[in-house]
């Protein structure tokens, strides 16, 4: 059954990060992650002005966050052959390939998949590019959907926590309308990122259930009705038959098969079954062998998401969504998520640290997140006198608010940057704590957490969450736990298993480490989350709107988006 010609089968997992993609070669029958590649995207993320090596040049405001999809076609033609390579494998061995990407991560395109920003004309337009998952520029479109949904008192808004996000579908392509309605009126179809790479690879664009239910809005067989959408702009009425509607694909069968073009791309036989596609978050879920009721898992990198699976339909405020079959057939499949994590400690240590301390890191042979954490390790809990809202990239749950920024409360003429820096680390437990409590309180008990990504390597920060949420927490076996969970989905489209569960059973990693509460941690934490609750109510929830104030005196400084077509002068700082 998982033989080719008498060999070994493998399936190749490929995991669409922020800054770079990874592909991993997974042997069928037992999961062993035989090799892998990373590519890092050339263009990485596009804050400041849209790179030259485009043909762009515009400047962007603040809260945009861009991507160039041909960055993820390289990703194609490098990481994979370098993983098939450090494998030492026969490609033609190879039954089936499978990506997952960031999400709401969306690329306007033409009919053929043509991203519009390939389209002539249309280099020099920022909403012609990809609008990467941070991007939260769309926030005043989400306000006023969500605003609309409640006063019509529309069915879909609770599955969503009562809140619709600007890093969604509909916000974005609400923006794109309103602020270029020619390349709005350009763009044939609106798709997600990780249903444009497999259309990519297979040549047939297959609307994955995971995003059209989470980020789509896609509930019950249907999107928001063109009344609705007329109500927030005429123009929008059209949007989801014209635009956004599609054949939805079970996550698990096979969308297509690989093209020629892709073989050649890839190295891999023409002709494999390509997976339809996922997101980066939920596609972990059975390679950690969560795949039951009350199993969290939290993939921690730049941003965290949290999945879950439960056996009824609840709704718990704030979360990202509920959809049913969203992680695995039979199981309603929650979500929420905080939009900075990874993000937050990387700007600190870039923006916030002495170059003395990046100079003792060296001396004792660290990177810089190593030696803060070492200093940190050392202090007693609330011995800094510090405690931090973990809002920099804006709030996912369970306030759903990208207005909300950042800030730390205690600081000091005395505060070093470990105390900053442990602080911040706190912050995101805290921010956690926040989604397990509002699940549990809704009636969906977290029984297991489980952590994936590339944060669970700082042993500190583990122990932190485990005392701050109370909750045993182990760690996946696995470095590649996107990559290797879209592997098991390749597996099942390749036909070499029956479901995503008997997959997972089969190929999932075994538990790494494993962190227990210590009651006296636990204590002190307690009195900290409820100053960290204060604050986050106070800020969050109304009381003080300090926060949106500032966002939108600092957009008024900056300025509107330059015409549709406008040729403006280059920014130097470009992240190219």
């Amino acid at each position: 059954m998982d033989a080719v010609e008498g060999r070994d089968a493998y399936v190749v997992g490929v995991d669409y990060g922020t800054l770079s993609g990874r592909a991993v070669v997974v042997r069928v029958r037992d999961g062993k992650e035989l090799g892998s590649g990373v590519f890092d995207y050339p263009h990485a993320v596009v804050t400041d002005a849209l790179p030259a090596s485009t043909g762009g040049s515009a400047r962007l405001p603040g809260e945009w966050a861009l991507q160039v999809p041909n960055d993820y076609r390289d990703v194609l033609r490098n990481a994979v052959p370098a993983a098939v390579a450090d494998a030492g494998i026969d490609p033609a061995a190879v039954v089936g390939i499978a990506t997952d990407f960031t999400a709401c991560t969306m690329v306007p395109t033409k009919a053929d998949g043509t991203p519009l920003n390939e389209v002539a004309g249309f280099a020099n337009r920022p909403h012609a590019y990809v609008k990467l998952w941070r991007h939260h520029a769309a926030q005043p479109q989400a306000d006023r959907i969500n605003q609309l949904a409640a006063e019509r008192g529309e069915a879909w808004l609770p599955r969503y926590g009562g809140l619709i996000s600007s890093e969604w579908e509909f916000a974005k392509g609400l923006q794109l309308l309103e602020e270029d309605p020619g390349a709005y009126a350009e763009m044939d179809h609106w798709v997600e990122a990780a249903d444009w790479i497999v259309w990519q690879l297979c040549g047939q664009y297959v609307r994955n259930a995971c995003t059209a239910g989470y980020k789509g809005i896609y509930q019950d067989g249907r999107y928001p009705s063109g009344d609705f959408l007329a109500a927030l702009n005429p123009g929008f009425e059209d949007f989801v038959s014209t635009k956004l509607e599609h054949t939805i694909g079970r996550l698990g069968d096979a969308a297509g098969y690989l093209t020629a073009e892709a073989a050649a791309w890839t190295g891999l036989p023409e002709g494999i079954a390509v997976a339809v596609g996922n997101v980066d978050a939920h596609v972990t879920a059975p390679a950690a062998r969560a795949v039951d009721p009350g199993q969290l898992v939290a993939i921690m990198g730049t941003s965290t998401c949290h999945v879950m699976n439960g056996t009824e339909l609840r709704e718990v405020p704030g979360m990202c969504g509920v959809v049913d079959g969203g992680i695995v057939d039979g199981l309603w499949g929650y979500e929420a998520g905080q939009s900075g994590v990874g993000d937050i400690f990387g700007w600190f240590t870039k923006h916030g640290v002495p170059p003395a301390y990046h100079q003792a890191a060296a001396k004792a042979g660290l990177g810089i997140h190593e030696y803060l954490t070492e200093l940190a390790a050392a202090q007693a809990i609330g011995g800094h006198g510090l405690i931090a809202l973990d809002w920099h990239s804006g709030n996912r749950s369970v306030l759903v608010d990208h207005e909300l920024s950042g800030i730390v409360v205690g600081q000091t003429l005395a505060t070093k940057p470990e105390d900053t820096y442990r602080a911040l680390l706190e912050a995101t437990a805290f921010g956690t704590r926040t989604i397990v409590d509002a699940f549990r309180d809704s009636g969906v008990p977290v029984k297991e957490f489980i952590v994936a990504g590339g944060l669970l390597k700082n042993r500190l920060l583990m122990q932190i969450y485990s005392d701050v949420t109370g909750l045993q927490l182990s760690t996946i076996g696995s470095t590649q736990g996107p990559a290797l969970g879209s592997a098991i989905h390749a597996a099942v489209a390749a036909g070499k298993y029956p479901d995503i569960r008997v997959a997972a059973a089969a190929m999932g990693a075994e538990p790494g480490e494993v962190y227990t509460p210590i009651p006296e941690n636990v204590a002190a934490y307690d009195e900290l989350f409820q100053e960290y609750r204060t604050l986050h109510d106070y800020f969050g929830r109304g009381t003080n709107n300090v926060m949106h104030r500032l966002k939108a005196i600092q957009r008024r400084a900056a300025g509107p988006l330059p015409a549709a077509g406008a040729d403006t002068e280059e920014v130097a700082g470009v992240n190219a």
